[in-house]
């Protein structure tokens, strides 16, 4: 059988432009085409998985079949999967890091804005709001990831659809010390629930400083989120272990302040921003959830009452610099219960009173974007 060199160099170009799903990379990019031969009226394509058991891999076969079909102009196509070498994931994970020596990327001079959400007390939303502001940016076209700092009291799974319909979350992929996370609505997340063993989902997470420090860091670390944009850490409620760990990993951080309307929960918020800021962070502003809602006979419903959000804005305002309030999202029974399908209501209901503003602080968030104060910008006087 005579070989045909242009045909192979026809398919290896084009399933080399298809792209891993979970790494979100061209295949050829990230070594995964190990072979294409074309001969006697036929072409076969080797692909090489990153790991045994690779969740995307019937979709990569798919994509790649498909692809190479395109391009064999009726040739028929077989495509058959491998996997790696240690030899060869080891070099895939030096590629996927840029060369870089292990450690958090998300260092003051990166191009990657890091936004932290706190708030004082647990009950505000702060975790609703996260996960729909992560998608929000995201719609944006903004490269967002998203950390479930909140341990003890992770949702970010459920928030985002990666549970199923028998409480099992999606987990991430494992290529030796790298975690790669599942992605949702465009934001790749991680949280400790995808860590926990098969059947303990449900099961409380019952640790101490030590451990908590270590899982957040390796959270930052091991977990590759590629180039992002925008990394949110929805963070647990109050002023503990992990919001100095965040304080001490990331300094640079951003802090957005969520407080419900009410005076008791305003008044717990405005410590979490004062701890961030004594850490160095900034103080980005302050969200005001389950705000006052306008009722379809024109009536107001404001439960938790109102003026929190501002008066939290107030308190972390000083001479040097004024905190501004930055979104006030009304009470919604469509964020709950589009939270619970597990739909962002963003998505589910773009157009629900809630999801409008948080659309509107993801467009303002996108618009600032974040200063070059205090960043190498890796030039030099010639």
């Amino acid at each position: 059988m005579s070989a045909d060199p242009d045909l192979a160099d026809r398919v290896r170009r084009a399933v080399g432009a298809v792209s891993d799903p979970e790494l979100r990379r061209p295949l050829a990019e990230l070594g995964m085409i190990a072979r294409v031969e074309a001969a006697g009226g036929g072409v076969q394509v080797d692909v090489s998985l990153t790991v045994v058991g690779c969740p995307a891999a019937d979709r990569i076969e798919r994509e790649v079949r498909d692809a190479a079909t395109a391009a064999a102009d009726g040739a028929a196509v077989e495509v058959v999967l491998g996997v790696m070498s240690p030899e060869q994931r080891a070099e895939l994970i030096e590629r996927l890091r840029g060369g870089r020596a292990r450690g958090i990327p998300f260092t003051p001079e990166s191009l990657t804005r890091v936004i932290a959400v706190t708030s004082g007390k647990g009950g505000v939303g702060k975790s609703t709001l996260t996960a729909n502001l992560a998608v929000a940016l995201a719609a944006l076209d903004l490269k967002v990831g998203l950390v479930d700092a909140d341990v003890h009291g992770f949702s970010i799974p459920g928030l985002l659809g990666l549970v199923d319909a028998q409480s099992r979350t999606t987990r991430p992929t494992r290529i030796d010390d790298l975690i790669v996370p599942p992605v949702a609505f465009g934001v790749k997340a991680v949280s400790i629930g995808m860590f926990l063993r098969e059947g303990d989902e449900g099961a409380a997470v019952a640790w101490r400083g030590p451990m908590l420090h270590r899982t957040v860091s390796q959270f930052l670390t091991d977990v590759y989120f590629g180039d992002l944009d925008v990394l949110l850490l929805d963070m647990p409620p109050g002023t503990g272990d992990i919001a100095i760990t965040v304080g001490q990993l990331l300094p640079h951080a951003e802090v957005l302040v969520v407080t419900t309307p009410q005076a008791a929960a305003a008044d717990v918020a405005v410590r979490s921003g004062l701890v961030a800021r004594q850490t160095g962070q900034h103080v980005l502003g302050v969200v005001e959830n389950m705000a006052p809602l306008t009722l379809p006979d024109g009536t107001v419903l404001d439960l938790f009452g109102s003026g929190g959000g501002a008066r939290v804005a107030r308190a972390l305002s000083t001479p040097d610099g004024v905190v501004p309030l930055l979104a006030s999202v009304p009470l919604s029974p469509g964020l709950r219960t589009a939270g619970d399908a597990g739909t962002p209501v963003v998505i589910a209901d773009p157009a629900d009173a809630a999801a409008t503003a948080i659309s509107h602080l993801a467009a303002s968030l996108a618009r600032t974007g974040r200063g070059l104060s205090g960043r190498a910008l890796g030039v030099r006087p010639v």
